[in-house]
């Protein structure tokens, strides 16, 4: 698992509009401050030399010209880590083809399977087409998830995917694709820790936290589809 660290940038701002988002202070509100690319470098240098396993880009998406211009100085001052590519996975598969051979490490969101859901509680159009598209473009990239021999992240993808009230998210749609149209060895968080942000109390099914049961329905979902890789750092069984 590793015991030093992730080395975290996060961007200021998202290209989604979560209307539940736990980070809604960055990603909605515009926290943060801005930086020239020399900063970033800087940024990602000082982080290395810490000793993390790896420089962790959350919400890069709307950045990606800004990250390469600053990797790009970071290299030449000996950069060396692996990269991981953090995001909400509403992703273009051009600009993911810009990325092949820089980023180590995908970890995308697979937020719903429905668009009208999507629409709604995010604020994007055909999410559902757009994220399987990116997803195939980053597990062609990157593979399945392959750790060293202390269990740390090398390269690969990790699938990320957090069960909503009601079914919201629409997790065996979800399921059914990885199992069938990328792989059944995918490395699979299911996320229990929802509860209601931001403009959640708005929506009359995201005002509560997700139930025990609906947690354990997902799971037996992903293990019906024969995904058997399934992030076991966080017990099964909410309280």
């Amino acid at each position: 698992m590793g015991r030093r660290g992730s080395g975290t940038i996060f961007f200021t701002w998202c290209n989604l509009r979560c209307q539940y988002c736990q980070n809604y202070s960055i990603s909605q509100l515009g926290e943060g401050e801005e930086v020239e690319d020399e900063k970033l470098a800087q940024m990602m240098l000082s982080l290395q030399a810490m000793g993390c396993h790896n420089i962790n880009f959350v919400s890069p998406t709307h950045v990606v010209p800004q990250i390469l211009s600053a990797l790009s100085i970071a290299i030449k001052g000996g950069f060396r880590m692996p990269l991981v590519y953090n995001t909400g996975g509403y992703d273009s598969v051009e600009t993911l083809q810009l990325l092949d051979g820089i980023f180590d490490i995908y970890m995308p969101d697979m937020k719903y399977s429905d668009e009208k859901v999507a629409r709604e509680l995010s604020g994007i159009k055909n999410y559902p087409q757009v994220n399987q598209d990116a997803v195939k473009e980053m597990h062609r990239q990157a593979g399945d998830l392959v750790v060293d021999e202390h269990g740390v992240a090398q390269r690969g993808i990790i699938l990320r995917h957090l069960v909503l009230p009601q079914g919201l998210a629409g997790s065996e749609e979800t399921f059914r694709f990885l199992a069938q149209e990328i792989s059944k060895d995918t490395y699979l968080n299911i996320m229990d820790q929802y509860h209601p942000c931001y403009k959640a109390y708005d929506h009359p099914q995201l005002g509560c936290r997700i139930t025990g049961e609906e947690y354990q329905e997902a799971i037996q979902l992903a293990l019906h589809y024969g995904l058997r890789r399934l992030d076991a750092r966080r017990a099964w069984v909410l309280p």
